[in-house]
């Protein structure tokens, strides 16, 4: 049996660009693709009236349009319907962990009539156990390739916490598309190379060498396994989260990593992958680690 992914729809332009996305993806990497509309009030239709005063017409009817679209671009991937009489968040999250990914449309910071966007879309990141992929829709277009605006994945990296799933996903990603990693890491100026008249470049220099090696070192054993991945790493000593969303700019994806476990009181996204949620403007993966 196939894997699956995901794509979450609510109608919007969003949630179509996101279900065009991820079919793309299912159809590169072989997996199946189950598209999921989820509305808690779905009640049995009524015994009379025309169907247009149905919810349930209107939510097959989201399902539907989906799925012959995406059949006629791909006439050979596996397309399944999932109608869930569930709140959306509830029902992703379930979906989550039978899947490989899930994908969701997404406005950034824009006001949003989507729910999977806001609430939803920010609980289904933070909680889920596998990625989530958060898809832009351009105004211009409103339906953007994987490969939308950019020519290569970027994934963010922290030279403390483990990396693997980050890894797997962005090497895998990447690999799929057949175009170039950037691998970056970012850190603030640490207090030794600030000077009155700025930083001072010897010590900055050092420090940004001392991480690059490290960055290398994490990177090796991913590169012998995807040898057909050109993978370009870069060190800059400013605000992570900075570092992460300039970088992504002319990114086609952007994959960012996730803590699992997070402190009582701690936002259950870092800075970072809040950040990338809300300013990255090429899709974002949110992958769960730790």
């Amino acid at each position: 049996m196939k894997p699956v992914l995901t794509v979450g729809l609510d109608g919007s332009p969003e949630s179509l660009a996101a279900a065009r996305w991820g079919a793309a993806v299912a159809d590169r990497q072989g997996l199946a693709l189950r598209l999921l509309h989820a509305w808690a009030p779905l009640a049995p239709g009524p015994r009379s009236g025309s169907s247009e005063s149905d919810q349930h017409h209107w939510a097959q009817r989201i399902l539907h349009d989906a799925h012959v679209e995406i059949h006629k671009r791909y006439p050979v991937l596996s397309i399944a319907e999932d109608l869930v009489a569930n709140d959306a968040s509830s029902a992703l999250l379930t979906a989550a962990a039978k899947s490989r990914m899930i994908v969701l449309g997404s406005r950034g910071l824009a006001a949003a009539s989507s729910y999977f966007l806001g609430n939803t879309s920010m609980d289904v990141v933070s909680r889920a156990e596998r990625p989530v992929v958060l898809v832009r829709a351009s105004p211009e277009e409103r339906a953007p390739s994987p490969t939308h605006k950019g020519n290569c994945v970027v994934v963010g990296l922290s030279l403390r916490d483990p990396c693997d799933e980050l890894f797997e996903f962005a090497f895998t990603a990447a690999d799929a598309r057949g175009v170039p990693l950037r691998a970056v890491h970012g850190r603030g100026v640490p207090v030794q190379a600030q000077m009155p008249w700025g930083v001072d470049p010897e010590v900055a220099a050092a420090i940004t060498d001392k991480a690059q090696k490290k960055l290398r070192k994490k990177l090796r054993p991913w590169h012998k396994k995807f040898r057909r991945v050109r993978v370009i790493d870069a060190v800059t000593l400013d605000s992570p989260a900075r570092v992460v969303t300039d970088d992504a700019e002319n990114a086609g994806l952007l994959v960012v990593g996730r803590r699992r476990h997070r402190g009582v009181l701690a936002p259950r996204l870092g800075p970072v992958a809040h950040a990338a949620v809300h300013h990255a403007a090429c899709a974002i993966a949110v992958v769960p680690h730790g």
